[in-house]
């Protein structure tokens, strides 16, 4: 096992990356051991450029929004998903007159309301007092910031809150704040609660068309078999599309969910009937590589809806549920099949992250480890579709997170086992490199590793909670309608770049070296 690749390069610098081009070979054999405080181990050849870390100042800080990764008080804030904008003119800041460059990188915090914020990373900025801008000044409150987009058809860049949505104060659902300042006050941070509602969306991605495509993760109850408890838990979460009644108005549409069926039958919620949903015949079938008839069902329509307080919106989970949307075990991310027309896409199930429920009895089969799963339609909007199970995840390949396409036969997915799972198979987590030409039995078999991720000694003693790679993302960074991502494959594109933050710990944003040549 080699040690880290680091290339010591001034943090001000683009650093473009070659064509992105096949799947990676060889990767790093092994995962690191959940033991001490091992480094990241990056694939041969790539090398890791550090971007930010915890302790680096905010330019405009307020109250205890004071630095990258830790609040005043010392509290972790959990940067997560990032997004890589290059757009041609300046996009303004804090500091009047000063050069921001036009390279960015762009975070939510995930920490608990009412401490999380969203930061921007100056790529071209040297300057330590000017290298990373907050974004948001605590109105409205935000919490457990998650998933993050660029929406060109409004210059907004969007969030997501992956938090409980049951309760009417939960801050779960959707923000939007301009990209580019008019002023040196940062733009008003507002939230689409009508439109979007309140669920524990994570990753959101537009289409060429403006409409929202979105990934829901709400763990559901651990289920009951012949009167003994388990840690199998039901599916309780969905994937949701968002068709705007014009495109770049996220406040007026309509909220659909995916709803599969097998034979016919729709796959739906049963709160009656929790076992049966995770152990039964239809998740089975869900998840073994059968293509199965889908569409979208309608969820919320704002025109129907005059009534609906901002502050609190709807629960978009248990409409879903009432409009027959299938459960889904955990979906955390999604990415357009590059060259699609956006009429497919990738996304990912993380699963139970339990070694208890991936070695219950028929459990691994219904998705326990996690999944890939794919969703064609036959045009661009379209409200059929059919969804394929292309990957089943193992002890080996897991709780998968955030995606991105590297080409568009190559997905980067970040593991998220958690600390209970990484004690479990003395094993930490992973960035994989998946190639989907395969078929369903050896897409997950013929992973390579990317990343074998190690752990910062400030999230190795007792009590601490372990790191985790999220925000791997691949883009050129394109603020074009033309450009949006997901249009062309990365392979064909100049300036793409990939990135990820080892969360937790010391809260660090790397930027991916791929080979060259």
């Amino acid at each position: 096992m080699r040690k880290l690749f680091l290339l010591l390069i001034p943090l001000g610098l683009s650093v473009a990356a070659a064509a992105a081009s096949a799947q990676i070979n060889p990767g790093v054999p092994k995962a690191n051991l959940a033991q001490g405080a091992p480094p990241n181990v990056v694939a041969p050849k790539w090398g890791l450029n550090q971007l930010a870390t915890g302790t680096n100042p905010l330019e405009n800080p307020t109250g205890l929004f004071t630095t990258y990764g830790k609040l005043s008080n010392g509290t972790n804030t959990e940067p997560d998903e990032n997004l890589y904008l290059h757009p041609s003119d300046s996009v303004g800041g804090p500091t009047d007159g000063y050069n921001y460059g036009n390279h960015f990188l762009i975070q939510g915090h995930e920490a608990g309301a009412p401490n999380a914020y969203l930061t921007r990373i100056n790529l071209d900025v040297t300057d330590p007092a000017h290298r990373i801008t907050l974004l948001s000044n605590g109105t409205p409150t935000l919490g457990s910031i998650d998933g993050d987009t660029y929406d060109p058809f409004n210059d907004m860049m969007l969030f997501t809150s992956e938090t409980n949505p049951a309760s009417s104060t939960s801050v779960a659902g959707v923000y939007q704040t301009r990209f580019h300042w008019t002023t040196n006050t940062a733009p008003p941070v507002a939230r689409l609660s009508c439109s979007l509602g309140r669920a524990g969306y994570e990753g959101i991605h537009p289409d060429s068309a403006g409409n929202l495509y979105l990934a829901e993760d709400v763990g559901g109850s651990n289920v009951t078999v012949d009167g003994t408890p388990t840690v199998v838990r039901q599916p309780n979460s969905f994937i949701y599309r968002f068709k705007p009644a014009s495109p770049g108005d996220l406040t007026q549409g309509v909220l659909q969910a995916l709803q599969v069926s097998v034979d016919h039958v729709p796959i739906t919620f049963h709160s009656g009937d929790p076992t049966g949903d995770a152990l039964g015949e239809p998740i089975r079938v869900l998840h073994s590589g059968a293509t199965l008839e889908a569409h979208w069902v309608n969820v919320h329509d704002t025109a129907t809806d005059p009534t609906c307080a901002q502050a609190t919106g709807f629960d978009a989970n248990l409409a879903a549920k009432n409009a027959g949307a299938t459960p889904l075990k955990r979906p955390e991310n999604l990415n357009f099949v590059p060259g699609s027309g956006f009429t497919s896409f990738v996304f990912d199930e993380t699963g139970d992250t339990d070694q208890r429920a991936g070695e219950f009895p028929g459990a691994a089969e219904r998705g326990a480890w996690g999944s890939l799963m794919r969703v064609d339609m036959p045009n661009l909007g379209s409200n059929s579709a059919s969804l394929t199970t292309i990957g089943l995840g193992d002890e080996k390949h897991n709780s998968f997170d955030n995606v991105a396409f590297w080409d568009k036969d190559t997905l980067f997915v970040a593991e998220d086992r958690g600390d209970m799972l990484h004690d479990q198979l003395n094993t930490l987590d992973s960035i994989w490199s998946f190639d989907l030409s395969r078929g369903y039995s050896s897409i997950i078999s013929q992973g390579k590793r990317l990343l074998a991720l190690g752990r910062d000694a400030s999230a190795a003693g007792p009590g601490q909670e372990d790191n985790e790679p999220t925000g791997v993302h691949v883009s050129d960074g394109s603020t074009t309608q033309s450009g949006l991502l997901g249009t062309t494959d990365p392979a064909a594109e100049t300036g793409v770049r990939s990135f990820f933050t080892e969360q937790h710990g010391d809260n660090t944003t790397y930027e991916f070296l791929p080979p060259s040549g």
